[in-house]
């Protein structure tokens, strides 16, 4: 088993969640960009909106959409800190190491993947 499964079946269970998919566009950016590119983006977007401790517009910082990365971080609940604490388990009001910032492009980069590589039916 994966580390990972039983936080995405609990985000499976969402319907808030399990309504966020990569769109032709994003699509397309992340075949153009490649992965170490948009997971550099994504280490650059959590470091710079997540990982203070009180980040600047918390709750409002993470944009519906606009990159992939956005749309993975409501997908997986690491758009916020609020989302952070209830889904993951990492406090509010405490900077982010570089452990759990590690773990949230992990998470984040997971879902992309499995956004670029649904299942063959």
């Amino acid at each position: 088993m994966d580390r990972f499964d039983t936080l995405f079946a609990r985000l499976a269970r969402s319907t808030f969640r399990s309504r966020f998919r990569l769109g032709l566009k994003e699509r397309q950016y992340c075949l153009d960009k490649g992965a170490e590119t948009v997971s550099q983006h994504a280490a650059d977007f959590v470091a710079r909106r997540l990982a203070p401790a009180e980040p600047q517009n918390d709750g409002k910082q993470t944009p519906m959409r606009g990159h992939p990365v956005f749309i993975a971080q409501h997908a997986t609940a690491t758009c916020c800190r609020g989302c952070l604490e209830k889904w993951h388990h990492i406090p509010r009001h405490q900077a982010l190491s570089e452990e759990q910032q590690s773990y949230i492009v992990e998470v984040i980069f997971r879902w992309l993947v499995v956004q670029m590589n649904p299942p063959r039916q």
